[in-house]
């Protein structure tokens, strides 16, 4: 048990300085090819850092030898949303209390809150209609999960296209490759970038063996491990990303990071989900998704009111507390 433990230690720290490479090699990315700022966290971070968990999601609902398996796969695309909507928001409000000394405590934050709030939006109404297809079974319901992959595909083309500010004339902070050149060469930028990647998707890998271990020894079920300790490790790069970036002052990219992933979680591991699997909900599966509901319905309408703080975002962890009470009432 002790040998487990030390693994996910040395498992966290590994994806925690990865990441810290990641963030600054992305940001350089964002940069060299002129890449819009908010399309740096929603789409470059956020797909760099989602790779790790759509590959286990695919191995899981298309390669899994038995419905263990699938359900795992299933519940971690109920369980990724989940952990972001609530736990990774939380984190960057108390990371916002914890690291900025500039801004009041509880004050609203200039956030431009009409791009987030329509983050959020999007999120919400494709999120909406793949928990209703988890209580239906019809002839071609399979054929339903290219239409996430279209959204994403729109998605993606629209955070992407020229509009709105480059990282150009911001400070940044020198690539940790090259600390000494104001003007890294690309294939620098290029090779710290992609092997902070293969770092975190390592560190990633070992966390979520050692959690399922761990699991294993102590005798949880499939759906706890499905809903509750794989999320959490799949999810633990993008939300050590948005620290990283909340301590650099960078709220917004912590945000828009948070925001894509959710949109890559919304869309590309349930486009697998249900394609391979029949996409039917357990009482579990259910309550994740209301609960994702609700936490993202008060983020939108804080949001809308212009109300959004430290102190609110730091709220959403409410959600997923209320959410972890309720499940284990009815194990």
């Amino acid at each position: 048990m002790v040998s487990i433990f030390a693994v996910l230690l040395a498992a966290a720290l590994l994806i925690y300085f990865s990441c810290e490479l990641f963030v600054n090699g992305i940001e350089w990315t964002g940069v060299r090819f002129n890449i819009a700022k908010n399309a740096v966290g929603t789409v470059l971070a956020a797909v760099g850092t989602a790779l790790p968990e759509s590959v286990v999601t695919f191995i899981a609902v298309v390669f899994g030898r038995n419905l263990h398996q699938k359900d795992i796969g299933v519940g971690a695309a109920l369980g990724g949303p989940l952990v972001l909507s609530t736990i990774a928001y939380a984190v960057v409000g108390l990371s916002l209390l914890g690291f900025s000394r500039r801004r009041a405590r509880g004050r609203d934050l200039d956030l431009r809150g009409s791009k987030l709030g329509r983050d959020q939006a999007w999120f919400l109404s494709i999120f909406i209609f793949k928990v209703a297809l988890g209580f239906f079974a019809f002839t071609g319901k399979a054929l339903t999960g290219f239409l996430f992959l279209a959204a994403y595909a729109f998605y993606f083309y629209a955070e992407m296209k020229p509009v709105g500010e480059s990282g150009k004339g911001e400070t940044m902070e020198p690539l940790r490759f090259r600390p000494h050149s104001s003007r890294p060469e690309t294939g620098w930028i290029v090779f710290q970038t992609l092997l902070s990647l293969l770092l975190i998707a390592a560190g990633s890998q070992i966390f979520v063996h050692s959690l399922e271990s761990l699991s294993a020894r102590i005798g949880l079920p499939s759906h706890v491990v499905a809903l509750f300790l794989s999320p959490v490790a799949t999810e633990l790069p993008e939300i050590l990303n948005a620290v990283i970036w909340v301590r650099q002052g960078k709220e917004r990219l912590a945000l828009a990071n948070i925001s894509g992933a959710m949109m890559i979680q919304a869309t590309v591991p349930s486009a697998l989900g249900i394609l391979f699997t029949p996409w039917l909900f357990d009482k579990y599966l259910a309550m994740a998704g209301l609960f994702t509901i609700l936490s993202i319905l008060f983020l939108w309408f804080t949001l809308r009111r212009r109300k959004l703080s430290a102190y609110r975002l730091a709220w959403a962890a409410v959600f997923y507390l209320l959410f972890t009470i309720v499940v284990f009432q009815n194990v």
